[in-house]
């Protein structure tokens, strides 16, 4: 285990959903396994993600007996991403810790992150021999993973999770994006290259289901490429040409035809498959220009990340 104290404050940020009946084992888990290292420098910020159930009230009572424990309630849900980056925002550690609100990410295990850091890693994910989330979210998972490597740049074998540790001045650069839709993945990937693995062990979801619903998933995936690439504008372009490419061609060659036998009778069926498929290409080209303009324009109308309802142990500062 590497030499923590150089490390002077630890940060750990939970976005809390739905989670009245497990957060409290998460943070006895980071306080227990921090007090056994002997590093007891931590803060825990927990942020409340408008959970319809009384997941803020517990937070509430874990705050008033530790003032190490600072809570956020947001005023509606603003998602996953909008949560973490308050929680970024807010927090004053050289080194910060993103795990889930449900036990299913080890905070025992985080030592394995934080040793990767000292060793002079400036982003560290904790990579899952076997995940143990529904099949929507592992399919989620997959797909998102497919959009990093192709809009984003992300390396093949590079993991990515909800449970990392990521150096300050990453921190740093990454709550310098103040747009609306935020995407964690995104900015981390531009902020640096030094980006490591670590296994760690999945554990079964203590109770409920994910949070995430199809529509989220979805609406995640777009904030990936609509906020950190043109990659489709690109590519919307090169099927434009290609289309283009292909209508000319099938009409020169539907005159030599016409030349060679007049007799050949025209090709309705034909017209009508290609003139559907090009509308179709066209209404879907068009509709993501309108979702990169849509995104543009909530972002000038300066739409905010989240709202902070209320605070509690409300002596933290903002960066």
């Amino acid at each position: 285990m590497a030499d923590w104290s150089t490390m002077k404050l630890i940060s750990f940020i939970i976005p809390c959903y739905r989670s009245e009946n497990t957060i409290t084992h998460v943070v006895d888990e980071i306080i227990n396994t921090m007090n056994k290292s002997g590093h007891e420098q931590i803060e825990i910020l927990l942020i409340n993600d408008c959970s319809p159930d009384h997941t803020f009230d517990v937070i509430r009572k874990l705050c008033l007996h530790d003032q190490r424990i600072k809570g956020i309630n947001l005023a509606r849900n603003f998602g996953q991403h909008a949560a973490l980056m308050a929680g970024m925002r807010y927090s004053k550690g050289d080194v910060v810790v993103c795990l889930d609100d449900d036990g299913q990410t080890p905070a025992d295990e985080v030592w394995k992150l934080l040793d990767k850091i000292e060793q002079g890693t400036d982003v560290v994910y904790a990579k899952y021999d076997h995940k143990r989330h529904s099949m929507l979210r592992n399919m989620g998972s997959k797909l998102n993973d497919l959009m990093a490597r192709t809009m984003l740049g992300k390396p093949r074998e590079l993991y990515l999770s909800s449970y990392f540790a990521a150096r300050r001045f990453v921190v740093d650069e990454m709550i310098r994006y103040e747009n609306s839709y935020p995407y964690v993945i995104g900015l981390v990937l531009r902020a640096t290259k030094k980006i490591e693995n670590v296994s760690v062990h999945h554990r079964e979801r203590e109770e409920g289901r994910s949070g995430y619903t199809i529509s989220k998933l979805i609406g995640l995936w777009c904030n990936g490429f609509t906020a950190f690439s043109v990659k489709p504008l690109r590519i919307a372009t090169i099927i434009g040409a290609m289309s283009a490419s292909a209508g000319f061609i099938y009409a020169i060659y539907t005159i030599i035809k016409r030349l060679i036998n007049p007799l050949v009778p025209a090709g309705f069926s034909a017209l009508m498959s290609v003139t559907l498929f090009i509308g179709g290409m066209l209404m879907l080209m068009l509709g993501l220009i309108g979702e990169y303009i849509g995104r543009i324009y909530i972002s000038i109308n300066n739409a905010p990340q989240y709202v902070i309802r209320e605070i509690v142990n409300d002596e933290i500062s903002k960066f």
